[in-house]
């Protein structure tokens, strides 16, 4: 038999085992990716607590939360693992699957070195407002070093999968997003009343963009009463509805029932004040809705995302407390929403088609004025008095100068340039700092940033400060104040603590691909983002540093 012949013969056999090896794979061999939904919706409820779930459980409906529970996969405890857990951090890293270490949003702003002023995580002075004249445009990701779930979409899909960001915060609509996404929204409030952009993403607004504002809804929204939405039964899950520990709205003397929203528009910053009532959630809904509409989300087989954040919680909860009837009925309406949205999402894009998660950016503390009458942990902290003696104590040992050039979010800046001026030793100087601290009794614990830097590791409190620490960006010395103490107003509420009240959110995972169920291993907020994205099959965020909730992920067929 000649080479030819053999040749061609062997090739005959090659190609037959071929076909039947690739027959043999479609029906024995498990798919190496599952089919991915059309659309994912990545919700962020701010400063949503977890036990707001089960608080407030017999109150909902049962096509809301109950369904996202019931058909979904929770996790019952997942938490940050990283301070301060504030919101421009907290909606970063949701998305990128890490902490501010590695995605530099350590704060809602910071101080900046450099430039002797305070950084706005969202600013940036390069671009310019889209839709709005005013400072409120000049926002972009601008400072986000890390890669989100929304920028591996677009690597996937070769940019044909479209990536939006809605919220009334522009940094609730622009960090989840991230820095390649098609748009991010936010709500202008003030005399506009409108949802704008910036020339990151786009250099004119959308026509229905425009159409949308046209119709005024933030109008009708402010143009009706504030009531309770059940009767005074339901709310037996919260305080009295006059209280002393929640700050009434401008123009009123009670923080009491019902909100005669169109008398108090003027006195509280006309459209400022429907992102402090429930009314600016549904505001965001009607406008995910158009987005989703007019930008043809989910209708290829090109994954979308629309990251949206509800951020009037968060208004609510820092106005009237997690105590208050506000707070409690702004979680009800919100649950009747998401029924009438996932109704929605079930007819437009199709059942076990889409994708949700949700979770929260941050918790919420208990108010100390609130909680004092319990005999209870807790009481306020005023940081002037710990840089007023930092400053006494410095000069009176080294000479006058000012010492402390910025105290902010718990962060202590030195004057580097004096020290060194001085030939003292910037490590000693943040040590004893660090150890002058201390001698207040609200201040629980003081890392040096040389420390930070050098050793990591140690107990749970000190990974949370390391995870949440820049070097470039953070002060010389890290204070953490003991459980129950915050720095606030004596009503409402704040948070930022690496208390288990500040960093315990919930974590569903609902729809395509998604494995009912329940877990109660402990997890953190950077488990949700690789999670995501075994679930779509897409690549992990470049500086993801958490792993994959396993038990959430149905099997494969």
């Amino acid at each position: 038999m000649n080479f030819k012949l053999r040749f061609y013969l062997a090739s005959l056999f090659t190609l037959f085992l071929s076909c039947a090896t690739s027959q043999q794979s479609a029906v024995n061999t498990p798919s190496m990716v599952g089919k991915p939904p059309r659309l994912i919706i990545g919700i962020t409820v701010d400063q949503m607590r977890y036990d707001y779930l089960q608080r407030y459980w017999d109150d909902f409906t049962a096509v809301g939360f109950k369904r996202l529970v019931g058909e979904g996969f929770v996790c019952h405890n997942l938490h940050y693992n990283y301070m301060p857990t504030y919101t421009g951090p907290g909606h970063a890293s949701i998305f990128t699957g890490t902490t501010p270490a590695y995605h530099g949003i350590i704060q809602n702003d910071w101080y900046d070195r450099s430039s002797n002023s305070m950084i706005y995580c969202s600013s940036d002075t390069t671009v310019k407002g889209v839709g709005t004249p005013s400072k409120a445009g000049q926002m972009s990701p601008h400072y986000l070093t890390a890669s989100t779930l929304g920028d591996m979409i677009g690597h996937h899909t070769n940019r044909k999968g479209k990536v939006f960001g809605i919220a009334m915060k522009d940094r609730g609509a622009i960090l989840p997003a991230g820095r390649t996404a098609n748009g991010a929204y936010w709500f202008v409030g003030g005399e506009e009343g409108k949802w704008a952009s910036s020339t990151w993403y786009m250099e004119a607004l959308p026509e229905w963009v425009n159409a949308f504002n046209a119709q005024k809804k933030a109008d009708e929204y402010l143009s009706k009463p504030w009531s309770l939405l059940g009767d005074e039964s339901t709310y037996n899950e919260s305080a009295a509805d006059n209280n002393a520990h929640e700050a009434p709205f401008k123009g009123t003397t009670k923080p009491t029932f019902p909100y005669d929203l169109p008398a108090l528009r003027a006195a509280n910053g006309n459209y400022e004040l429907l992102k402090a009532t429930p009314f600016g959630n549904s505001l965001t809904l009607d406008f995910a809705q158009a987005l989703i509409e007019n930008e043809q989300l989910g209708k290829d087989n090109d994954v979308d995302m629309l990251c949206m954040s509800f951020s009037s919680t968060d208004y609510i909860g820092h106005q009237f407390g997690i105590h208050a009837r506000e707070t409690q009925d702004c979680y009800l309406r919100l649950d009747q929403e998401l029924a009438v949205f996932l109704l929605y999402l079930d007819q437009t894009i199709g059942k076990d088609q889409y994708l949700v998660f949700l979770s929260a950016d941050h918790g919420g503390a208990p108010t100390p004025s609130y909680t004092a009458k319990q005999k209870a942990i807790g009481g306020y902290w005023k940081s002037d008095r710990l840089e007023l003696m930092l400053e006494d104590t410095l000069a009176k040992k080294y000479g006058q100068g000012d010492w402390i050039v910025n105290e902010s979010n718990q962060n202590i800046f030195l004057n580097r340039a004096l020290i060194q001026s001085k030939k003292l030793s910037l490590k000693e100087i943040q040590y004893e700092v660090a150890a002058l601290a201390l001698d207040f009794p609200e201040v629980h614990q003081a890392f040096t940033s040389s420390d930070l830097n050098q050793f990591r590791g140690g107990d749970l409190i000190k990974s949370m400060v390391q995870n949440g620490f820049d070097s470039s960006r953070s002060g010389d010395v890290v204070y953490i104040l003991k459980p129950g103490y915050i720095e606030y107003g004596m009503t409402g509420t704040t948070h930022g603590s690496p208390y288990t009240y500040d960093t315990h959110v919930p974590a569903i995972f609902f729809g395509a691909g998604v494995r009912k169920g329940e877990t109660f291993e402990r997890f953190t907020i950077a488990d949700i983002a690789p999670t995501v994205s075994m679930l779509a099959g897409f690549a992990l965020p470049d500086a993801c540093t958490g792993t994959p909730i396993v038990e959430s992920i149905a099997p494969r067929r």
